[in-house]
């Protein structure tokens, strides 16, 4: 892409968004970044002068370069040591002040989105984060507009009933933040309890690479007696709040490499889900802030 021309041109000018959608689909930076390369590759060869709509000729390349890598992620997936989660983004601070955006790319619905099928996935995507017509979503995932429809409800209703409950406030989700992290560094489990979650379900993510939970931890009393064990009280560990994937975050760092991102889920002014990825492999995009767009 380093001579130029309108194919370059285009295409730059729609890579946040590319990117946006791809990371949607699939919870990883790195296989995101892999369905640009090819994208390009097929935009590089693409007749412009038969392209209507750039930006939605490139999303429908994008979509289904997507789909065909959800099927060799999902192989990946099932021999994943321990839990898996999505790779955590470093955001601009811009991305938390499109709400519907920052709420599409949490830690949390990426969760949601991994439990719908691949077809589905794409397009609630599509439809309620890009807000993308059925007939342009039809063309992307080569099926009828009325299918679409119908698939569009289907994992509207699923989302919404795994979504998180409510849209939690700047301000409250920095209340319960620094709660929580001043009880981390601390060890001070009541403090802990006062700031989760009854059923709060705390998830770790090491890949096999880095110790980590094998089985998520869940009920407040567990979680609690966890977090200020030992095992989080670690000297050469250091803990700075962050923006990942839209939402205020906690990352761990030893002797100034990060070791721990530490992403929060907060229903009704508590903190319901924890997810902890450790899994080196997965913390690349942490150290610098990434652009995404809708």
């Amino acid at each position: 892409m380093s001579e130029g021309g309108p194919a370059v041109d285009a295409f730059v000018a729609h890579r946040n968004l590319l990117f946006t959608v791809a990371y949607e689909m699939l919870g990883s930076a790195a296989d995101a970044e892999d369905v640009l390369q090819e994208t390009w590759l097929r935009w590089a060869d693409a007749d412009l002068a038969m392209v209507r709509d750039q930006r939605a000729y490139l999303v429908r390349i994008t979509t289904r370069q997507s789909l065909n890598r959800l099927r060799t992620v999902g192989r990946r997936r099932e021999s994943y040591v321990g839990s898996w989660l999505p790779e955590p983004l470093l955001t601009a601070p811009d991305v938390a002040d499109d709400v519907e955006l920052a709420e599409s790319v949490s830690m949390a619905m990426m969760l949601v989105l991994e439990t719908l099928a691949p077809i589905e996935r794409a397009v609630f995507v599509l439809r309620e984060v890009f807000d993308l017509a059925y007939d342009e979503i039809a063309q992307a995932v080569d099926k009828s507009p009325a299918a679409v429809r119908q698939i569009a409800h289907r994992a509207r209703a699923h989302v919404a009933a795994r979504r998180p409950r409510g849209v939690v406030s700047a301000a409250d989700t920095r209340r319960v933040l620094d709660a929580f992290q001043r009880a981390i560094e601390t060890g001070d489990v009541q403090g802990l309890l006062d700031v989760l979650a009854p059923d709060v379900v705390l998830v770790g993510d090491g890949g096999g690479i880095r110790q980590a939970l094998l089985r998520p931890v869940a009920g407040a009393d567990k979680v609690a007696r966890l977090l200020a064990s030992r095992q989080f009280q670690v000297a050469a560990l250091s803990l700075h709040p962050a923006q990942v994937n839209g939402f205020p975050a906690l990352v761990f760092r030893s002797d100034g490499e990060i070791d721990t991102v530490v992403a929060l889920r907060i229903d009704d002014g508590l903190v319901s889900g924890l997810y902890a990825v450790r899994n080196p492999e997965k913390l690349s995009h942490m150290r610098s802030e990434n652009a995404l767009r809708r």
